[in-house]
């Protein structure tokens, strides 16, 4: 009876310890700055999103509806990041791409909500883009980069 008890508490302490209370590691980036430089340099609501790894405002970002041809690069640091070609409206309400510039967005696991999703950040300064799903288009790539407007900066291709 008392290896019982004792292996139910094990099993109890134990299965308090799940992924989703694990802090994220912190992984170093080639753009590191400190607290007060992002701020300092970032608005809050872009702070918000690519320090604190927050989510804007459905439909709230100019950069959903906007269709010039170009590329859109981190708010942060400039990294190129998506081009307006595989740009499209996937009617979420937040800037959405059928697939990333390769080498210059870093994938991780997000268990913030309680599962896993894929978190999509920029792989120069680490800055929080947003999240990566398999509901995009079936005729490209199937995947859906959901992507806060705010992490981004948009350059128009004559510039």
């Amino acid at each position: 009876m008392k290896r019982l008890i004792l292996f139910t508490v094990f099993l109890i302490f134990y299965s308090c310890n799940s992924t989703a209370q694990q802090k994220k590691e912190q992984k170093a980036f080639p753009v590191s700055k400190s607290d007060a430089e992002w701020k300092a340099q970032l608005s809050d609501l872009q702070y918000y999103v690519l320090r604190e790894a927050g989510t804007e405002r459905q439909f709230t970002s100019s950069l959903n509806n906007n269709h010039k041809k170009g590329i859109y690069v981190c708010a942060a640091c400039n990294t190129p990041l998506f081009k307006s070609k595989d740009k499209y409206d996937s009617g979420s309400g937040w800037p959405s791409f059928d697939r990333e510039i390769k080498g210059n967005v870093a994938f991780s696991t997000d268990y913030d909500l309680g599962y896993a999703r894929v978190e999509e950040h920029c792989a120069t300064c680490g800055g929080h883009l947003g999240h990566v799903f398999n509901d995009g288009p079936k005729n490209t790539t199937g995947k859906r980069h959901c992507i806060n407007g705010a992490a981004l900066k948009f350059i128009p291709k004559n510039e």
